[in-house]
């Protein structure tokens, strides 16, 4: 695809597309070009990751050309307690994406993962170069399964990709081509993020578990707040605000 140069605040069209057979890691390359200069709008994309990350230092694995890797480096000049939107946009973006190209319509789980059904699709993770306190590039990175057969033991009753829900082929590259359009789309207009996110969050009104560093409790979640953390309703005119940790969605009993 031809590529527009990004604005240089990092909120415009994105490019160049940077397309790499392996690395470890999408994000730390892109993270490395950021400290080397690189101007925001790098699209930086592997067939295979040998140490790919998720959230909470967890590694992400996938067969070589079986899923879409994919980091792009910004330079935003919004405010630090409003980078939560760039993850946000960044999954709206992902999941139009997914709904143009593979023709299903995948929900978001709190924080950042994507979901077909209740089985995971995609996750993310956002990572950022500070500087003398000063945020000088964020990477966000997102891994969608896209081409699978067969999924390790340990993912395989909780893991999905494109072509199994479509039950057809998928393509890599028009479901690249299609996120990049969509996620610079999405970048110039912030301010409408927050309602789109809610309306694709399928997090709400579930029973869930949260799963936190020092202990798990469990309840409905209610809301997301203008800070991006989850709002857990867990008795009667009892609220607790979640900022980082693991939902699990509950069945009804």
């Amino acid at each position: 695809m031809s590529s527009a140069a990004a604005t240089p605040n990092g909120t415009g069209p994105l490019g160049p597309i940077r397309r790499l057979d392996e690395i470890d890691s999408t994000n730390r390359y892109a993270l490395d070009a950021a400290r080397a200069g690189a101007a925001p709008g790098l699209v930086v994309v592997a067939d295979h990751q040998t140490a790919g990350r998720g959230r909470l230092g967890r590694t992400w694995e996938a067969p070589a050309g079986a899923s879409l890797l994919v980091s792009v480096l910004l330079r935003p000049t919004i405010r630090l307690e409003a980078m939560h939107l760039l993850t946000m946009a960044a999954g709206l973006a992902m999941a139009d994406a997914v709904e143009a190209v593979a023709g299903f319509a995948p929900t978001i789980k709190w924080p950042n993962d994507l979901l077909a059904g209740d089985r995971k699709l995609a996750g993310m993770l956002t990572e950022a170069e500070v500087v003398d306190g000063e945020v000088t590039a964020v990477v966000v990175g997102i891994g969608v399964n896209v081409m699978w057969t067969d999924f390790p033991p340990e993912i395989a009753e909780t893991a999905t990709a494109c072509n199994i829900v479509a039950g057809r082929a998928v393509s890599r590259d028009e479901l690249l081509d299609a996120f990049v359009a969509r996620y610079g789309a999405r970048l110039v207009d912030l301010d409408a993020v927050p309602e789109d996110y809610r309306a694709r969050l399928g997090t709400l009104g579930q029973r869930v578990r949260i799963e936190l560093a020092d202990g798990t409790f469990e309840g409905e979640a209610v809301g997301v707040a203008d800070d991006g953390s989850l709002e857990v309703r867990t008795g009667p005119g009892a609220t607790r605000t979640v900022t980082a940790g693991d939902v699990v969605h509950l069945r009804p009993a």
